[in-house]
């Protein structure tokens, strides 16, 4: 029994060392934790109870992005997967582009994703693939080419959002192949809605900013 209690601890460690310390009940399950040990583990202060179904391991180091963690977790299916990537502002913010502070959070849900959403998130309904997201620490998060295509289509102020993307071109977040592969994407099909001008739009801000560096304008 001493055995498993600490093989089971350690399955658990990990899982939720991968995810800032955080778990759901599902993934405290698979880990052999099953009802009783969860309500022990808690009274005893071993672990955090957070939501409904979200724990916390009491003494894992603070994370600094710990909301989207528990977002990504309160958004798993049935299978424990979670269903939502942060787009939009909280991408903005996240990847540094542009002076992005805002004030709620914002995802991308499956057009089938139907739990609540509370009133401090902003949720758009698309279907991503996998090439326009990044796994980070127990969440997804829209690339930086992604996050400035759904910002131009979102409407964002234009200096924020030529600022945007310049700070995303300096870093090397838009390469020209992603432009070039942008443009033909889906093959013989059209591309997303929005993209032929977003895509203008790039290589415009692009075009400027490089004329103005040849001739040493800042």
């Amino acid at each position: 029994m001493r055995t498993n209690s600490a093989e089971n601890e350690q399955k658990l460690f990990l899982t939720a060392d991968s995810q800032g310390g955080y778990f759901t009940a599902k993934q405290a399950g698979s880990a052999g934790y099953y009802n009783r040990l969860r309500h022990y583990h808690v009274e005893k202060g071993h672990w955090l109870s957070v939501d409904r179904g979200i724990y916390r391991l009491r003494n894992y180091p603070s994370f600094e992005r710990e909301d989207l963690i528990r977002w990504s977790l309160w958004s798993v299916n049935r299978e424990g997967n979670p269903q939502i990537a942060f787009s939009h502002h909280t991408a903005m913010a996240f990847h540094q582009l542009g002076d992005i502070m805002p004030a709620k959070i914002h995802f991308i849900a499956p057009p089938g994703f139907r739990k609540k959403i509370s009133g401090g998130c902003v949720v758009h309904r698309a279907k991503l693939s996998p090439e326009e997201m990044e796994r980070h620490e127990g969440f997804f998060v829209t690339t930086p080419f992604r996050t400035l295509f759904d910002a131009y289509i979102y409407g964002f102020e234009p200096d924020q959002l030529q600022k945007s993307v310049l700070d995303a071109y300096k870093r090397g977040f838009i390469p020209g192949f992603k432009i070039k592969s942008a443009k033909t994407a889906g093959g013989s099909s059209p591309p997303p809605p929005g993209m032929t001008d977003f895509i203008s739009y790039l290589e415009g801000v692009i075009a400027v900013y490089r004329n103005d560096a040849a001739h040493g304008k800042k």
